[in-house]
């Protein structure tokens, strides 16, 4: 008996040896995590913070011994938020940094052209930064979205705006790309449950300065509701518009548009603008503890403050860290997959919502809740909503059965 546990162990140890030998991106002392932000095109401020937020993570992580013994090399590239750049930057982590998996990748156009290099070479996309359904759909083993798209966010939370604000007129202007379009079909989903249609419809070309013309356009129809599909340079010049011309509807954005660089740099005339989101934004003054402690921890690491990008980055990280630590000491893309398909994350820290993974449910969680700038701040307004919970307020209440 002794003879044969000993030559299976042997045995088991033999396979697990090859399997690693066999494993691009994980050696005995390193697992490289490859990403691709954008660090110096129109949306270099996320990029740059998610990239800080991942690597603050993978340094906690490598203090503390690393996973089983083998330390986290964070492996960045930029796409300058050009797709084409994106496929480049893929091709080069893949194929010459032979990286292990591809996390928080920025952009939507972005993940859809670099994925192909990517799945050609057995490599998972975790937690692309993008709200996008083509993260997890169509279905593919490799796919793994923790972001709630933007189609579901505007769907779920504006039928709810609309009836407490007594809506009539609800307008959009969207960018003109796979981002602005999921926001224009949410608003479409969401207003067709309570039998409205968008009154007007307006759009840009991404990387647009003026908006004069579609400000005008809204403003003649009447708009009392404008759906934002916009980043951080087109909301603000949108909402900045609008204001000088004394056109003032209700602003909603998706979370896209949930940044502090919105009130930084467009300043009191910000004020009102509502977004849908999840994890809320770390300041430096948060009431809680824990996260003045993560943010001061931020700040005098990179000298600047966090963002809820910078939060993103460190969630994407840690949800990675999670999961490979559970895969335990044989790491490779099929057993990371098996083990994520298992897996619940939590988030007591920033508040986001539970999210869960299976064989077959590829996107973590459908719940986004709503906040707006107040004095020049993020405030949180709503609880989470969810296609669970929307369905449960539209359930007709049962009826006691009689005695």
């Amino acid at each position: 008996m002794r003879h044969k546990s000993a030559l299976a162990l042997a045995v088991s140890a033999l396979v697990a040896t090859t399997s690693i030998a066999n494993q691009q991106g994980v050696s005995k002392t390193e697992i490289l995590v490859g990403s691709i932000q954008d660090l110096s095109g129109p949306l270099a401020g996320y990029g740059k913070q998610l990239r800080n937020g991942m690597q603050l993570r993978a340094e906690e992580a490598n203090e503390q011994g690393g996973i089983h013994g083998r330390k986290i090399k964070l492996v960045v590239e930029d796409d300058g938020y050009d797709p084409k750049k994106s496929v480049l930057a893929a091709q080069k982590l893949v194929n010459q940094d032979k990286i292990f998996i591809m996390a928080g990748h920025l952009g939507t156009a972005q993940n859809l052209a670099a994925m192909p290099v990517q799945f050609e070479k057995n490599v998972v996309n975790l937690f692309p930064l993008t709200a996008a359904r083509e993260m997890y759909e169509p279905y593919h083993r490799l796919k793994y979205s923790f972001a709630v798209p933007y189609y579901d966010q505007i769907r779920l939370a504006l039928p709810k705006m609309v009836k407490e604000k007594n809506i009539k007129k609800v307008c959009t202007i969207y960018q003109d790309d796979d981002f602005g379009l999921e926001v224009q079909r949410g608003t479409e989903a969401g207003l067709k449950t309570i039998n409205m249609d968008v009154a007007e419809k307006t759009t840009f070309k991404r990387g647009a300065t003026d908006f004069s013309s579609q400000v005008a356009k809204m403003k003649a129809a009447g708009c009392e509701l404008v759906v934002l599909g916009s980043i951080i340079r087109e909301t603000i010049g949108t909402i900045g518009e609008s204001r000088k011309t004394g056109f003032s509807p209700v602003f909603l954005g998706s979370s896209a548009a949930y940044t502090d660089l919105i009130h930084k740099l467009g300043g009191k005339a910000m004020d009102g603008l509502y977004a849908t989101m999840t994890v809320a934004n770390p300041y430096l003054d948060d009431a809680s503890p824990a996260i003045r402690f993560w943010a001061a921890k931020y700040k005098t690491k990179y000298n600047e403050d966090p963002a809820v990008f910078s939060v993103y980055g460190y969630l994407v990280m840690d949800s990675f860290i999670a999961a490979a630590q559970k895969v335990g000491p044989n790491l490779t893309s099929d057993n990371f997959v098996k083990t994520m398909d298992t897996m619940s994350f939590t988030d007591p820290l920033f508040g986001g919502a539970p999210s869960s993974y299976s064989a077959t449910k590829r996107l973590g969680s459908d719940a986004s809740r709503l906040s707006q700038i107040q004095d020049g701040k993020w405030k949180v307004l709503s609880d989470y909503i969810s296609s669970a919970s929307v369905a449960a307020e539209a359930a007709p209440a049962k009826t006691p059965a009689k005695k």
